[in-house]
């Protein structure tokens, strides 16, 4: 069983950075496919971006081209959501979710973090 806790959301301007970090404890980190999702009241829960076993990225290119960096370190057991150019549609509740295998899919992931909360307002 994989335990996945978010940090690092918070408040920021338009234009602003913000870096997540989920920690993953309770299963080898290593074995896992990682993503991010995100949740904005009223809508659908979204693809992000991913992090393959074997650091194979990919991303929702038409939300975050270029702008979002997803890493893993699976010595700490963390994985990265490196945020730039942020925007107030980026405003949502980010989750954390591990899988076998990545894909876009929620579906897909069988473990899941309780969310951070992002803010992009001036």
């Amino acid at each position: 069983q994989v335990q996945l806790v978010e940090s690092g959301g918070g408040w920021v301007q338009p234009g602003g950075s913000l870096r997540l970090s989920c920690e993953a404890t309770g299963g080898t980190f290593s074995n896992y496919a990682l993503a991010w999702f995100r949740q904005a009241p009223g809508k659908e829960r979204e693809f992000v971006a991913g992090v393959s076993k074997n650091g194979a990225q990919l991303y929702d290119t038409d939300s975050v081209s270029g702008r979002f960096t997803i890493s893993r370190d699976n010595a700490k057991g963390t994985v990265f959501l490196e945020m730039n150019s942020l925007k107030p549609e980026d405003t949502a509740v980010y989750y954390c979710a591990a899988s076998g295998r990545l894909t876009a899919s929620a579906g897909n992931f069988d473990y899941w973090g309780q969310g951070t909360q992002v803010t992009v307002s001036s």
